[in-house]
């Protein structure tokens, strides 16, 4: 059986914009640690990427991927993340306040313009507009991509986008549209942006990823709030980050184990499989909802989640299951395996909640001692995991709850037939092999309040 990938190419008709700019044209570049203002949204455009025309996503098979190996240049990480009042006040507001840790709209808004949904009706809406603006980051290496995730509260007819742009050793790149996001279709019908591989980087999904020799010495994220002229409502981004590395996907030896003895987190098991067929137009059903189904599982280990009324409607057993993937689903892509719009589902439960790259399994097991159940995402061909349900995958997503004395992983693994098989152990060494080779290493980290993360880290 091969298993239907969590991150697959898209197939899908053009989307042509009826607009002529971007959703926000940006100024010139600023020298400054801080950006200068940006230009107003123009009167007629739409909620998308500031291409004319749409064009199928690409793939994490894309040959932009730059494979670390043993021996070759040092693996870095760094994650920068602002989640406070302290951190946000670092930003450019236009148009936006903070209050109580949280951006939302100020009394008068940054302007208003005339959008569309192009998922949707296709009819324009005017939307009022607000902004935050990161300061300049510096990795300290050259990276070579980017994945940003953010927590935000959305009510209907409200929505974010998120923006990033970065500078090479001699150049700056245009702001290139990440995602737009909303939590119900009531919002937006959430997407990714398209590839917009016009200057120096171009986007894969959800990964912002260099081209050709350029490398990323600095980035910087752009948040634009939206919300229905003549409403109150405000979205409230509570966090906002990304994560940059050298390398997208890596080879090493296999790391010791720090375990002395087993240590397992009591994480819910549930089976994508037996949501195999239902509700198709969300990916094509369970059998591709192993990234909604892994993230369902943490939530319900900590408690949080919908409530049972909140997924009634799906009339079954393990709704919670359906219910993650109609919320992660992303209509560009066309799945449910965007990793930051599963962290951002997971955000609306009372969590903090992010993608980063771990280094290797000794990062996941600080994670496992901290009461931290990890999703991350592996990939192998056949043979490459013994004992796994799946005979080979170019992409899915599990849970680690644990780690055996001997160094061994314990996984929820959704791809079982049942909920009772989901608990699996696996090999360290192929297990650390398909992550570190699969994805390099991204995971969701998902916490609640007051949960700790295990010590100080570059990467989280």
């Amino acid at each position: 059986m091969v298993f239907p990938s969590a991150r697959r190419t898209p197939s899908r008709l053009a989307v042509v914009l009826l607009i002529a700019a971007p959703l926000a044209a940006a100024a010139p570049l600023a020298t400054a640690a801080r950006p200068a203002a940006t230009a107003p949204l123009a009167a007629a455009q739409v909620a998308a990427p500031a291409a004319i025309t749409s064009s199928a996503g690409t793939s994490h098979a894309s040959p932009a991927v730059v494979v670390q190996r043993a021996g070759a240049v040092t693996p870095r990480v760094q994650t920068t993340r602002w989640s406070s009042n302290a951190e946000l006040a670092t930003g450019l507001r236009n148009g936006s306040l903070i209050s109580n840790g949280s951006l939302q709209f100020a009394a008068r808004p940054m302007g208003s313009a005339s959008l569309r949904d192009p998922y949707g009706s296709g009819r324009s809406v005017r939307y009022d507009y607000a902004r935050w603006t990161s300061p300049w980051v510096a990795p300290g290496f050259d990276a070579t991509n980017l994945i940003a995730s953010w927590n935000a509260r959305v009510p209907a007819g409200t929505y974010l986008r998120i923006d990033a742009r970065t500078k090479s050793a001699t150049a700056a790149s245009s702001w290139d549209t990440l995602a737009v996001w909303g939590f119900t279709v009531e919002s937006i019908h959430r997407y990714s942006g398209e590839a917009q591989t016009d200057d120096l980087n171009k986007l894969n999904t959800d990964t912002l990823v260099s081209q050709g020799t350029s490398r990323m010495r600095q980035w910087q994220l752009r948040v634009t709030l939206m919300r229905r002229s003549g409403t109150t409502a405000t979205p409230r981004l509570d966090s906002i980050g990304a994560v940059a590395a050298n390398f997208t996907t890596r080879t090493a030896a296999t790391s010791p184990t720090s375990m002395r003895a087993t240590s397992e987190r009591a994480v819910p098991k549930f089976s994508q499989m037996i949501h195999t067929g239902h509700y198709p137009q969300w990916d094509a059903g369970g059998e591709a909802w192993c990234s909604p189904t892994s993230t369902a599982m943490v939530l319900r280990y900590y408690g949080r989640g919908p409530s049972p009324e909140h997924y009634a409607w799906t009339g079954e057993r393990d709704g919670q299951v359906d219910h993650a993937a109609r919320y992660t689903y992303d209509h560009n892509y066309q799945g449910t395996g965007n990793w930051p719009f599963n962290t951002a589902y997971a955000g609306q439960y009372s969590t903090d909640a992010f993608v980063t790259r771990l280094l290797n399994l000794r990062d996941a097991e600080r994670f496992i001692r901290a009461g931290i159940p990890v999703v991350v995402s592996i990939a192998f061909a056949r043979g490459g995991l013994d004992g796994s349900p799946l005979t080979s995958t170019p992409g899915h997503l599990v849970v680690i709850t644990g780690f055996a004395a001997d160094g061994r992983v314990i996984v929820n693994d959704p791809s079982a037939a049942t909920n009772a098989g989901v608990r699996r152990v696996y090999r360290r060494d192929q297990f650390e092999r398909a992550w570190l080779g699969g994805s390099g290493g991204v995971a969701y980290v998902i916490r609640p309040p007051g949960r700790a993360l295990p010590g100080d880290s570059p990467r989280w």
